[in-house]
């Protein structure tokens, strides 16, 4: 095992007040708190991705992110505790000094390659040419996907919904930001989708199809697409722009509780809970979900970009 399981589950009482929730109806999963370079909610997939990795016999792990990708740190640590070599191939360009997650990256052993102003598509040939070379010099490639995200990959989170109803049995709805999209997929696979709501980041162009695709690849999960609870209202000017929702989402759960959110996730499923809870005083008790898609992995320990 990657990390440490279950991972805590813990109340949030002045800031449950402070959105308009009774004390005791807010909850937060520390997948923070899963272990390996920090912790996150790649940890979990890391588990299923690396499995496929070890079980083909590879010798390097590949994989794709923005350059201060949390996906790429934890796949860089995971290949390092498993004795495999990684590859990351970072879309930008390649800074003067390394900073934040690029300082891990090497730390780890991890070989960066840059792809430039590449589109995703374009990364992952990219990543498709560094398989090649692994194969020329003798290896053997896995390929993890950008995020960490497929239906495989997605039964982490049907994993930590068992953690879940046994944690809070009463548990009425998840809140989860949706980035690359197996997060949420694990969770309404594990919980239904009347229980969860994803806060769309604004990552994929289509996150309902994206959600989609994923489900359908899931074994034995069948959910109505129309039951399907994906909040576009806080991607505001695009997933690299901090919201003002997102920003004061921030301020508030520092202010209450002492979480640090981070801007392009977890304060946006904030920003979304509240919202919610504005409209409506439906839910008896909300779970604010520690598990957002690419970033650090947890609502309350987030990771900033350097």
């Amino acid at each position: 095992m990657l990390g440490s399981w279950p991972t805590p589950l813990e109340p949030a009482p002045r800031l449950a007040a402070a959105v308009g929730l009774a004390a005791d109806a807010l909850w937060v999963k520390r997948d923070d708190l899963s272990g390996l370079g920090g912790g996150g909610n790649k940890v979990r997939k890391l588990q299923y991705t690396c499995a496929q990795a070890l079980a083909a016999g590879a010798t390097t792990v590949i994989t794709s992110g923005a350059p201060q990708s949390n996906h790429a740190r934890l796949t860089a640590a995971a290949a390092a505790r498993l004795g495999l070599r990684s590859v990351l191939v970072l879309q930008g360009e390649e800074p003067e000094v390394p900073a934040g997650n690029l300082v891990l990256d090497l730390l780890a052993g991890a070989r960066l390659v840059w792809a430039g102003p590449a589109t995703a598509e374009q990364a992952g040939r990219e990543v498709e040419r560094q398989a090649e070379k692994v194969r020329q010099n003798g290896g053997i490639p896995h390929v993890i996907p950008y995020g960490g995200s497929n239906s495989y990959a997605a039964q982490a989170y049907v994993d930590c919904s068992a953690e879940l109803l046994a944690q809070l049995p009463g548990l009425d709805r998840v809140v989860v930001a949706f980035g690359s999209g197996a997060t949420m997929a694990g969770l309404v696979a594990g919980l239904g989708a009347e229980r969860v709501i994803g806060i769309d980041a604004g990552a994929v162009a289509d996150p309902r199809a994206r959600l989609s695709e994923l489900l359908d690849g899931m074994p034995d999960v069948r959910v109505r697409r129309a039951d399907l609870q994906l909040d576009d209202g806080q991607v505001g000017a695009g997933y690299a722009a901090v919201t003002p929702a997102a920003r004061e989402a921030m301020r508030l759960a520092a202010r209450t509780e002492g979480i640090f959110l981070d801007p392009t996730y977890t304060a946006r499923a904030l920003a979304g809970l509240i919202a919610r809870v504005a409209e409506t005083s439906s839910a008896k008790t909300a779970l604010f979900s520690c598990t957002p898609e690419g970033c650090r992995g947890c609502s309350v320990i987030p990771s900033f970009r350097a």
